[in-house]
């Protein structure tokens, strides 16, 4: 069974999830393609299709012509080659997170996947919640994904150690503005909000919103310069923080 770490930077996207979609996007299209919802992530796709035809190695989809069972296959297959672009340039378009989106819910409901923690990410949210604080995620990933993750792990339903969930809909994490953005949507002075990260880029731009900010530092995470090593706050561990409650 693939597992997932969600707290992991490069294990959660890069290593399984991404590469599931990659892996199975054609057998799922087949399965599901008569299905309303399948039919409207690729009417979603073929418009973002048109609206990147200008884009060098675009990947167009075809509408139906009414050919039957060819038809059908050509277009799923126009529509495997374009998320298989798109995915090879890394893009975030609202198209294809939605497909993975659905995809990855199929996935983690039939039991193919289970999102695994490091043993220490648990405890110590528990006991933060325990000690009065609140706890939000803010990713890259879709509110919809972060849920199947924590929703779905080999600690079982763990969603209720969660106050909220945020996704680049509120902005991008190496912006400031997002962290501010979030300080007010959750009633909080940015600086009471402590944002563990284990991107620098992000660490910065949340500092420059007067969030404070601790660097996770985890087997498999980008190297660090000496620099940000001496200039962040940096963990290995959850367990290391010993958080005042809220007053």
């Amino acid at each position: 069974m693939p597992r997932v770490q969600p707290l992991k930077r490069g294990e959660k996207k890069k290593d399984i999830l991404f590469p599931y979609i990659e892996d199975h996007v054609k057998e799922y299209l087949q399965t599901h393609w008569e299905e309303e919802e399948c039919q409207q992530d690729v009417s979603l796709l073929r418009k973002q299709a048109e609206e990147d035809a200008h884009l060098d190695g675009a990947v167009p989809i075809p509408a139906a012509s009414g050919d039957g069972e060819d038809d059908r296959e050509r277009m799923i297959q126009a529509v495997v080659d374009n998320v298989c672009w798109q995915m090879s340039l890394d893009r975030k378009t609202t198209a294809l997170k939605q497909l993975q989106g659905h995809m990855w819910r199929a996935a983690f409901k039939a039991g193919l996947m289970k999102a695994e923690f490091f043993e220490d990410v648990v405890p110590a949210v528990r006991k933060w919640r325990e000690a009065g604080m609140k706890v939000y995620v803010y990713s890259s990933g879709s509110v919809e994904a972060q849920k199947l993750l924590f929703g779905h792990s080999t600690e079982g339903d763990v969603l209720e150690l969660f106050d909220g969930h945020f996704d680049t809909k509120i902005g991008h994490k190496v912006e400031s503005e997002s962290y501010r953005k979030i300080a007010s949507s959750i009633g909080c002075s940015t600086s009471n909000i402590l944002f563990l990260t284990d991107v620098t880029v992000e660490a910065s731009a949340a500092e420059a919103a007067d969030v404070h900010v601790a660097v996770v530092v985890r087997p498999g995470n980008a190297g660090l310069t000496d620099d940000e090593k001496t200039y962040y706050r940096l963990i290995t561990s959850f367990g290391e923080l010993c958080l005042p409650a809220s007053p």
